[in-house]
């Protein structure tokens, strides 16, 4: 069998010896057009001298593929904004996947087998159209370790993480700490969480936020007040009537989503309890309609799109073989609205 050339390469795409050498080395100095015909001679004559599959495997394309576990969850718009907005500045383009698994295996996102494949399948293709790294997005925060290969690419996840590669997420202890010493200022000391589900990383993280509060601000402690949720109005609803009747109810309740909050409020009418003046709420994440129910939720407010950004900051660094920080988490801002009030003496 002939060995190819890079001369047979030429002849076939019309161009000189020296573009196909360009195009091997990654050189810019060649029009778009012109590399894409090389590039395809190349594979067609399977050209693969020692060095050469490897200089092409290395070439830059500045195309990033995002893989977002499903578009249609709260959190994953905003996000990608951030990383198309740091993207448009790095002069890198974006291939987005949706894995859509909120519609395909609801919140069992624990049974890992049920979506690895959609999660192989996405990186797969990504690898196919030879990416320089990849973001994934997470639809809720957990340790992702062990989903799949991505066969030496760099890639970045946001709200997720591994064990292995770099992650970045918002302050949830942070939060929670802030929600309630803003209560505490508003003179309220019997504070009541009602918290997502148990096996949650926010859960675990808010409560250790909670407890923080409560030693710092030396408020009085009731495991009573402590109400484990599952993130859906229905429970936030179902605790909150608990609370509310029990023997020493709390002055206010911080729910750890705006969801859970609506249950909440919806409770609180049932039992002729006004909010603001009887009982103060305050949500997390900053829902659109946590703006529009009446009284409007006071919440706190996730840093989606630095979250975004910064991502793909960090995979930008890591592309030019730079040491990624990722010690200072975003933080959260509480949005101030009509349902905390200071507590009447």
């Amino acid at each position: 069998m002939s060995t190819i050339s890079i001369k047979d390469i030429a002849a076939k795409a019309q161009v000189s010896t020296a573009t196909v050498s360009y195009v091997i080395n990654g050189t810019r100095n060649v029009s778009r057009k012109t590399r894409e015909r090389v590039e395809q001679v190349i594979e067609e004559m399977n050209y693969k001298p020692n060095n050469a599959a490897q200089s092409l495997k290395r070439r830059r394309t500045n195309t990033i593929g995002v893989i977002a576990e499903d578009v249609t969850v709260f959190n994953v718009p905003e996000i990608i904004d951030g990383i198309n907005d740091c993207a448009d500045r790095l002069d890198m383009h974006i291939l987005l996947t949706n894995l859509r698994l909120d519609k395909r295996i609801g919140r069992q996102f624990d049974q890992v087998d049920a979506y690895r494949k959609y999660a192989e399948d996405a990186v797969s293709e990504l690898l196919g159209k030879q990416v320089d790294g990849m973001i994934y997005i997470g639809a809720h925060p957990r340790d992702l370790t062990g989903l799949f290969d991505t066969e030496g690419k760099p890639i970045v996840y946001t709200y997720c993480y591994t064990q292995n590669d770099v992650s970045i997420q918002y302050d949830d202890e942070q939060a929670s700490f802030e929600a309630i010493s803003y209560l505490t200022n508003k003179g309220h000391s019997r504070i009541a969480i009602i918290s997502g589900a148990v096996d949650s990383m926010p859960s675990r993280l808010r409560l250790g936020g909670f407890y923080k509060a409560i030693t710092a601000f030396e408020l009085p402690f009731n495991p009573q007040w402590i109400k484990m949720g599952d993130w859906e109005a229905e429970s936030g609803y179902r605790l909150a009537k608990e609370l509310l009747e029990s023997p020493e109810p709390p002055t206010a309740i911080l729910a750890m989503n705006d969801v859970m909050a609506v249950g909440v409020m919806r409770a609180a009418k049932e039992l002729g309890i006004q909010i603001p003046d009887q009982l103060s709420i305050i949500g997390f994440d900053n829902r659109e309609f946590s703006e529009y129910v009446s009284p409007s939720i006071t919440t706190m407010d996730l840093p989606l799109h630095e979250m975004g950004y910064k991502a793909m900051e960090a995979l930008s660094h890591i592309l030019q073989g730079e040491q990624v920080e990722t010690g200072e988490k975003p933080v959260c801002k509480l949005i101030e609205r009509d349902s905390v009030a200071e507590l009447a003496n």
